[in-house]
């Protein structure tokens, strides 16, 4: 049993992003409940099954809130510290590749941590690396090894400096990190994430362009120490990189020294020292150098300066600017909801004038023909059900996000999340189709619950597949691999496809929703419509607003994704978030409400269209984001931006027309309830 229990816990722990070794140090040493002591925890009348899952709650509790973390990672001095090697990542390219795939040191063995669903999505690659050393001992100039670097590798070299590749290291959770003066001058301090691979220059005077690589890593290690204990916690992973041409008498494979760099002395670079060309046929020596800064900052706030937010004022004058939106358009509702609901339906048979008569009795008029089925009803139907399931995950995810669940220190976290949700959606997903399918009368339920089921996450995966083919034709970590392909592939026909039939039949199960008022058999003739209340000058009108309310914020969202930042400022975005909720139901409810005074009594698709058509000037934004602010030249990158960018867009339509949806099925029913038809 206990071999069992640790099988499971490594495979559990693998795919929810958790250390297998860290739930086994929380089980032994600070908790005490190894497994073969299942009384402490675990009665004889909770099963096994129980017992484990409370162990994998427990450990995914901890994980989360960051109870056991500071009690785990307390180094003792001279404990050994390893650093992990990440990704390497362009801004330039958005391709990113394994680390080892420049010809850069390899331990004797490569081994690969355990990473979580939304990290191989991401392209992380997190692997063991040569730079080790000691808790709170210095190390001066300690060689890695040494490199020829052949044809391929110069080329491959090469490459990365032109596109600007960065490195990046891990050291107790925490990215390495290069810092950076801030624009406006002051001291706080910032940083850049990951080091360049290299840099190109020309020797004096020469004016051919040559290219460089950092060879030489100056580390500096920041740690808290504890008052009553002698060990500390890493709060601060920093590197200087350098290029030096180092040269050595001779070489000897146990014990390498360089003539470049003194260990004896604090100066460890010389300042005259060349820098290391790249190019064929050259040697590479790698060093590094170690030094350790004891510092106030705590263990809990060690991620702040990473999560550093210099333009806080933007925000709020983009939460200020949304909120005016709102104001404007609730104040359009409220008389809107006035007029119709008090004075039109109190005062009908008293109307003073024949204008106000008009005017007002015009929605009135196709109380026959305004709950009459819409054509293409199903596919309406699909797309509302699967409008409630994306909003489903992003309200939950965002509620995690809010309460700190899904911090950055929990890579891939917010991606295996969003993942998850969306999976388990499904069950409302399907009922609420059902339940919108049942009212427009139709009979095949089980064909408008396939097609739930499998549109939307069909076009997705196609696109993605594409994208992913591409990615996988460049040789880059960024393409997802076979397996994790099939885990995706599972979780939707084996937990998502089922979920759909079990709302879609609880869903249909339930009486169909009645009509306010009765719907006339022959369709009433729809009068000339005024060029402004149009069809599609209508839509395109209403995606304005939705999409001005949320425009600031998404270029801080578009940044985070395509410039490699972090973005954890979700109470802002939470904000917005609600706001956009508010927008798109107002917009939709006014719009909606001139068009039934024009007696045009096609609302159902109007309505979804209107807030939906805010998608439209999203990708127009990301189109003139990638013009403006990216510097993306490779055909494959720019094809790679454009289809995430259709498929970020298209979930955007669909969540947005919905809202919109919702907000006018509820005002229609609502005003044509409260009068009373002849």
């Amino acid at each position: 049993m206990q071999e069992f229990l640790n099988l499971y816990i490594d495979v559990t722990c693998c795919y929810m992003g958790l250390s297998a070794q860290f739930v086994r140090l929380f089980d032994y040493k600070h908790f005490s409940f190894p497994y073969h002591k299942p009384n402490i925890i675990c009665s004889r009348n909770i099963s096994r099954c129980s017992c484990v899952l409370i162990w994998y709650v427990l450990a995914l509790m901890m994980s989360y809130f960051s109870i056991v973390y500071p009690m785990l990672f307390c180094f003792e001095q001279h404990d050994p510290l390893n650093v992990k090697v990440n990704k390497l990542s362009s801004t330039k390219t958005q391709l990113p590749y394994d680390y080892y795939f420049l010809k850069y040191c390899k331990p004797a063995k490569i081994v690969n941590s355990a990473e979580n669903l939304g990290e191989v999505l991401r392209g992380d690659r997190i692997e063991n690396s040569v730079y080790e050393f000691e808790m709170r001992e210095d190390l001066s100039c300690k060689v890695a090894c040494r490199v020829k670097v052949d044809a391929e590798s110069a080329k491959n070299f090469k490459e990365k400096i032109d596109d600007e590749y960065r490195v990046n290291l891990i050291l107790d959770n925490l990215p390495v990190a290069v810092l950076r003066q801030r624009r406006d001058g002051s001291q706080s301090t910032t940083y850049e994430h990951g080091f360049r691979v290299g840099f190109k220059g020309n020797y004096q005077g020469s004016k051919e362009e040559k290219y460089f690589i950092n060879n030489h890593l100056s580390f500096r290690v920041m740690y808290h120490k504890d008052r009553e204990t002698d060990s500390a916690r890493i709060v601060g992973f920093e590197v200087t990189p350098n290029s030096i041409n180092h040269e050595y008498k001779e070489w000897s494979e146990k014990n390498p020294q360089v003539t470049t760099c003194n260990k004896d002395t604090k100066n460890l670079v010389q300042g005259t020292a060349i820098p290391q060309e790249v190019d064929k046929d050259k040697e590479i020596v790698f060093t590094y150098d170690v030094t350790f800064k004891e510092s106030d900052i705590k263990w809990a706030s060690r991620w702040d300066t990473y999560l550093l937010m210099n333009d806080d004022q933007i925000h709020w004058f983009s939460i200020i600017n949304s909120l005016m939106i709102v104001l404007f358009l609730s104040g359009m509702v409220a008389m809107i909801m006035m007029r119709t609901l008090y004075r039109d339906i109190a005062n009908y048979n008293q109307l003073e004038t024949q204008e106000e008569a008009q005017e007002e009795t015009g929605w009135k008029l196709v109380h026959g023909d305004v709950f009459r089925a819409p054509t293409n009803a199903g596919l309406l139907c699909v797309y509302v059900g699967t409008g409630v399931q994306i909003f489903g995950m992003t309200l939950v995810t965002m509620i995690f996000a809010l309460l700190g669940f899904l911090s950055p220190s929990n890579r891939g976290g917010l991606m295996t999340a969003m993942v998850l949700l969306w999976v388990f959606m499904g069950l409302f997903a399907g009922y609420a189709s059902a339940r919108l399918y049942k009212m427009f009368k139709g009979t095949e339920w089980k064909r408008n619950t396939l097609k739930t089921a499998f549109m939307f996450p069909g076009i997705l995966f196609a696109v993605f597949f594409v994208l992913n083919a591409l990615i996988w034709g460049e040789q880059s970590s960024g393409a997802v691999p076979f397996g994790t392909m099939f885990a995706l592939v599972f979780l939707w026909f084996g937990i998502s496809v089922p979920l759909v039939f079990v709302g879609s039949y609880l869903g249909f199960k339930k009486p169909a929703i009645e009509d306010p008022v009765k719907t006339n058999k022959i369709p009433r003739q729809i009068p000339e419509q005024a060029w402004y209340m149009t069809p599609v000058f209508s839509i395109l009108i209403g995606g304005i607003l939705p999409f001005g309310a949320v425009f600031i914020e998404l270029f801080f969202i578009l940044t985070s994704i395509w410039l490699n930042q972090f973005y954890y400022i979700f109470g802002f975005l939470f904000i917005v978030f609600v706001i956009l909720l508010i927008t798109c139901a107002e917009i939709t409810i006014v719009l909606c409400y001139f068009q039934l005074c024009s007696e045009d009594y096609h609302w159902w698709w109007r309505s979804y269209l209107t807030a939906g058509s805010s998608a439209l000037y999203l990708f127009l934004y990301s189109i003139f984001y990638f013009f403006t602010k990216l510097e993306i030249t490779k055909l494959v990158s720019g094809i790679l931006y454009f289809g995430y960018m259709v498929i970020v867009s298209y979930a955007f339509f669909v969540l947005t027309g919905t809202i919109g949806f919702y907000a006018c099925f509820w005002f229609v029913r609502k005003i044509y309830s409260s009068v009373k038809i002849d």
